[in-house]
């Protein structure tokens, strides 16, 4: 499952905010619906958003970069031209 939240963050990073939320909050519906012992109590919710937040967190993260990046090629590209 960590893989596929860092995938949702790579493919939703151009929208990071919302990205963000949706993943803590995915990441904890998944928790309880696959029946998870304990999965209702309360620290083990709040484990799990933070878990999904921070998972869809480096997904977003190497998104953004991959923008920067490109961007900041394509302004060097221009500026020498």
């Amino acid at each position: 499952m960590i893989p596929t939240m860092i995938i949702f963050g790579l493919l939703a990073g151009r929208w990071w905010k919302p990205a963000l939320v949706v993943g803590a909050v995915g990441w904890v519906a998944v928790l309880l619906v696959s029946d998870v012992p304990g999965s209702s109590q309360p620290l083990i919710i709040l484990g799990g958003a933070i878990l999904g937040l921070a998972n869809t967190c480096v997904g977003v993260a190497i998104h953004q970069g991959v923008l920067w990046f490109v961007r900041s090629a394509r302004m060097s590209r221009v500026r020498t031209d």
